[in-house]
């Protein structure tokens, strides 16, 4: 496409900084589209097809025509790729394809199934009081993102990998970093380069114990790299993607379900008393009407294939945008509407296809036990600032509040 036509599209992301944080679209963003599929303008200078319906997005990340190696030639990139080298990229199972993919990712799906997060559930209880305690004494007032929705998983993730909690500060600030669309790609290059470090250092301390330990990474240890089938490159990559991943989706989930649930007492006061299906129909609705991974799911064509209705012609890119999918009319009635009564399993929050998010019923489990332990230990928490000038974070690829000052 000429530059001069790219210059008249939309420019996406689309920043609202001051709308509704409960708005992922704006009517008048939605007004620029020209389709469900449609080409839009991206901050490096490229353009990508922005897939928007429920059914279109399911199709686009279930076929083996999209490629999610972001180091391809004209892959949709949001922000400049920082120099790196292979070994940086090892074990970055999310941007792999095919077999690639799947070899690594096989490893772990053991690991995150639902009968497995069940026999942690008592953990995350624990961790939850523990941080409710701690919230207590903070306050009132408290910043309940610093004081429980942050601390919540990731304690929980490095209890998981073995990764020693004190270090958190570090590896958050990392993690930050690394997500944020603005930052100069020189910044994102260090941070990811340092956590590899500190992983790096953390896994060969395990394999020089006679017992690497009992958590997944000592157990990936003793049967994945000890017997040849992983190398530790590799596994230092994987246990990037858990560590940022394990606890920044659910962190800025926490906050902002708490920030729109009391909006809604009568919700919150069905939290506090309702039993485990009424608080597991209430998350699912909250994962799907918030949708924090805002910037979509890039992929880029490697063949040339059609998608409602438009052609994509091989080597183009593709961004599935989550949050209009999961405001899908067709699929959820008065999609743009938070309605904790309605069945919203079908929802993309956690993506569609081999990619899906690998983690999510550990997600789902500490959702619903952080949650539910809030409102029933504080039924009156109130915000304590002004919604409308809450700090958020805008320019995160996972979208959430940087602050919730709260009393009861």
């Amino acid at each position: 496409m000429a530059d001069v036509l790219t210059d008249r599209l939309p420019l996406f992301p689309f920043r609202s900084p001051d709308d509704d944080p409960f708005t992922p679209v704006t009517a008048a963003d939605r007004r620029t589209l020209d389709g469900p599929v449609t080409r839009v303008r991206l901050p490096t200078g490229g353009w990508t097809w922005l897939v928007t319906r429920h059914a279109d997005v399911k199709q686009m990340l279930r076929s083996d025509a999209f490629s999610a190696d972001m180091s391809r030639p004209g892959f949709p990139l949001l922000r400049p790729l920082p120099p790196q080298t292979e070994r940086n990229s090892q074990g970055t199972f999310i941007r792999m394809d095919g077999q690639a993919h799947l070899r690594l990712r096989k490893m772990l799906t053991a690991e995150f199934m639902i009968k497995n997060v069940r026999r942690i559930e008592p953990l995350i209880g624990t961790v939850v009081d523990d941080a409710l305690d701690a919230l207590q004494e903070a306050g009132p007032p408290a910043d309940l993102v610093a004081t429980f929705a942050l601390p919540v998983p990731s304690l929980v993730i490095c209890h998981l990998l073995g990764v020693p909690y004190a270090d958190h500060a570090f590896f958050q600030q990392c993690s930050s970093v690394m997500l944020d669309e603005g930052a100069d790609p020189l910044r994102v290059r260090d941070a990811a380069t340092g956590l590899r470090a500190y992983l790096g250092g953390l896994i060969e301390s395990k394999r020089a114990a006679p017992e690497p330990g009992d958590d997944l990474l000592g157990r990936l240890i003793s049967e994945r790299v000890r017997t040849g089938e992983l190398e530790v490159g590799e596994l230092v990559g994987m246990a990037v993607l858990l560590l940022i991943a394990g606890h920044e989706t659910t962190a800025n989930m926490i906050g902002l379900s708490v920030l729109l649930l009391l909006r809604r007492p009568d919700v919150w006061q069905r939290l506090a008393t309702g039993d485990d299906e009424t608080v597991d129909g209430i998350v699912e609705e909250l994962l799907r009407y918030l949708t924090i991974v805002r910037t979509g799911l890039p992929r880029q064509a490697v063949r040339d294939v059609e998608i409602g209705g438009r052609l994509i012609r091989a080597g183009e890119p593709a961004t599935a945008l989550l949050s209009l999918a999961n405001r899908d009319d067709d699929v959820f009635g008065d999609g743009a509407q938070f309605d904790p009564y309605r069945q919203a399993h079908q929802h993309l929050a956690f993506g569609f296809g081999v990619h899906q998010c690998i983690g999510q019923p550990l997600a789902r489990a500490e959702l619903r036990i952080a949650l539910a332990r809030l409102a029933r230990r504080l039924p009156g928490l109130r915000v304590a600032a002004d919604p409308a000038h809450l700090p958020k974070r805008d320019l995160s690829i996972v979208y959430g509040l940087a602050e919730l000052p709260v009393t009861w």
